[in-house]
């Protein structure tokens, strides 16, 4: 059986952008949080983030998942690469997402929309155990009361749809939104 490398680039940039315009890729969305010694969400974290256009949001941990990579493996793939390699998430051994969500290019599909290409995520809550530190292109990590994640998520403070799926989470453990 040969051995599939799911550490670096599977496409090169321009072969990415032509599959974005032909083929839904799959992504996931993690929405970390702390949780207290009976399971109950005490905290979200959100990371902060400049985008392309200048804008700076707070945004939740996501990306592709790669050729031949497990679901489990690519959660936990980029909850350590937005959060670093101490964050030690807990990604239950069968993973469930609370939510998959459509991003359409065409604004209004659905209330997901990602203007370079038509994604499925598939979403989860992961609870992170340790020290976490924003990585990558990330500015900072903010980690907020789940009262004050849901009120950033309905004042758009939250780009690219990530509010929505805050909301979503937010839901699933149990708050009202």
């Amino acid at each position: 059986m040969t051995e599939v490398d799911t550490t670096g680039a599977w496409l090169s940039r321009e072969d990415l952008d032509n599959a974005r315009d032909r083929l839904p890729i799959l992504y996931v969305h993690a929405i970390p949080v702390r949780v207290d010694d009976r399971g109950v969400v005490t905290h979200v974290g959100l990371l902060l983030r400049a985008d392309s256009d200048g804008g700076i949001g707070q945004e939740v941990v996501g990306g592709r998942v790669l050729y031949h990579e497990r679901i489990r493996d690519a959660l936990t793939r980029h909850v350590e690469s937005d959060l670093g390699p101490m964050a030690l998430p807990r990604i239950p051994l069968s993973p469930q997402p609370f939510t998959v969500a459509e991003f359409f290019p065409t604004p209004g599909v659905t209330p997901f929309h990602d203007p370079r290409q038509h994604a499925v995520s598939l979403a989860f809550v992961v609870a992170v155990m340790g020290d976490c530190r924003p990585q990558q292109d990330a500015l900072d990590l903010s980690w907020v009361t789940p009262e004050e994640a849901a009120s950033l998520a309905v004042r758009g403070e939250m780009p690219g749809s990530h509010g929505v799926l805050v909301r979503q989470a937010l839901a699933h453990v149990g708050y009202p939104v």
